[in-house]
């Protein structure tokens, strides 16, 4: 699994974790939690002949020194990332700190052997508003507007879909693996949840709250609709694979995926390879283009009809390469585990464009001032990170880690080289930090408490009204 400026108030870390521990008045109301969709159900799971109803609500207080006023759907809530529109200092309940919010329904019917038929379907939802969590619809809503009057909201692959975390049927075997279709989530994505010290905590991780590295690149391809996935383990040996159908000819669309890796004494390791075609990262429209759409255009501007600026967002097109291996090591019975990935994408121009009133997820549209020319020259994205969790007591948890992203120079023309903040396509880099401690209640409910600063540099910061931001979150969660 990705905001606006009235006036920035530059507030000190200390007083950010005042005002979030003061909020922890408000948590008696609140509730939250996380389950591990592919793990298997409990005894006193709600399971009924096989078919098992589960959920997570995770709700929490954040107080961010530089973001945008927070969003009633997308599903972080908050920009606790810090983002170009990071002009307010906004206090309120974010969703989905920790764990995405969710209801779901899943199946495992025994059919010959060790084979079971298997189906999952997942809806994520912002229990702070009661709304399908959408954060393509975030995007739209700052159409038009100047950064100063935006909400929180980065492109996503959860975009008001009615089973937006997973949909898919399939078969299992506990020796040869599983082979699932439909909407799946990618083995990429699957390995940074394993291998995130934060576990991809939105509210604590950067590979958590952005999408850019489990979607190789972009969000939306965080989970692949018509896909194919394999996966399995064969005693110390994981293995998988996956393919996405574009449902048209030639390339256009599809993506594919490969993992191996396996368990050697506490130590866990996996690399990935994906390769996907037609890569989509969204932004909303200028006042000037939402005008163009409503024809309002003088020359030299073109007019265009057809369009609604409410489901309509501009694009940018790539095939997208991505490099990774990502390990841990438990080093039991000393209570901590540590973990460590690395990323290499690479973003060119697409060999089959797509052109505006292309309809994509969530069924928005492609503008007509979509690109697919972004990347005359290669861009390559290095994301790398670290960490630790440390558990000092019986249902305590304390995990730290580091963020990283580096990219290079792939200006043309009088930019080409440049390494400062004259344009988005100049070398830069990104870094967070963040810490959490996380308290088990009961089974089912858990109390967690953290921060992360995140900061941006030279290309990566421009266009930026503030180049870092602290956000400071506690919350709870609560499973079924």
């Amino acid at each position: 699994m990705t905001c606006t400026r009235i006036e920035a108030h530059d507030r000190p870390a200390a007083r950010a974790l005042a005002r979030a521990g003061a909020a922890c008045l408000l948590l008696a109301t609140l509730a939250a939690d996380i389950a591990q969709a592919q793990s298997a159900p409990k005894n006193d799971s709600l399971t009924w002949n096989g078919i098992t109803l589960y959920g997570i609500v995770d709700l929490g207080v954040q107080y961010d020194t530089h973001s945008a006023p927070f969003s009633d759907y997308f599903p972080p809530g908050s920009n606790s990332l810090v983002q170009k529109n990071g002009y307010d200092s906004p206090m309120g309940i974010t969703p989905s700190n920790l764990s995405q919010s969710r209801i779901g329904i899943s199946g495992n019917e025994p059919i010959w052997g060790d084979w079971a038929g298997v189906f999952r379907f997942e809806t994520f939802f912002n229990p702070q508003s009661g709304d399908l969590a959408d954060g393509i619809k975030a995007v739209a809503l700052n159409n038009g507007k100047p950064l100063t009057s935006q909400v929180s909201g980065v492109d996503t692959s959860i975009a008001g879909q009615l089973f937006s975390g997973a949909a898919f049927l399939g078969i299992a075997s506990p020796t040869l693996g599983s082979f699932t279709v439909g909407r799946n989530v990618t083995l990429l994505a699957d390995g940074i949840s394993k291998y995130d010290p934060m576990g991809a905590a939105q509210a604590f991780s950067v590979i958590g709250f952005s999408g850019t590295a489990a979607g190789g690149g972009d969000t939306e391809d965080r989970r692949l609709d018509q896909s194919v996935k394999y996966y399995a383990k064969y005693d110390w040996l994981h293995l998988g694979a996956l393919y996405q159908f574009g449902s048209s000819s030639g390339s256009t669309n599809t993506g594919y995926q490969i993992q191996i890796g396996g368990d050697w004494d506490g130590v866990s390791v996996d690399a990935y390879y994906f390769k996907k075609y037609d890569a989509i990262g969204i932004s909303s429209m200028s006042a000037t283009q939402v005008g163009q759409l409503n024809g309002v255009c003088p020359a030299p501007l073109t007019c265009y009809s057809g369009y609604t600026y409410t489901n309509t967002l501009n694009g940018t097109i790539s095939d997208n390469e991505t490099y990774s291996v990502m390990g841990l090591w438990d080093l039991n019975p000393v209570p901590v585990k540590l973990f460590a990935g690395y990323e290499h994408i690479a973003f060119d121009n697409p060999n089959n464009p797509l052109t505006g009133g292309t309809i994509i997820i969530g069924g928005y549209v492609l503008s007509p001032f979509t690109t697919n020319t972004a990347y005359d020259m290669q861009k390559t994205l290095e994301v790398f990170w670290a960490g630790l969790q440390y558990y000092p007591v019986k249902d305590l948890e304390l995990a730290v880690a580091y963020y990283g992203y580096k990219q290079n120079s792939f200006a043309t023309g009088a930019n080409a080289g440049c390494s400062d903040t004259r344009s988005a396509a100049c070398s830069g880099t990104e870094n967070a930090v963040s810490f959490l401690l996380d308290y088990r209640l009961s089974r089912r409910f858990d109390a967690y408490a953290g921060g992360m600063w995140s900061g941006v540099r030279d290309g990566l910061a421009n266009g930026f009204l503030n180049k870092d931001n602290i956000a400071t979150t506690v919350g709870l969660r609560f499973k079924f």
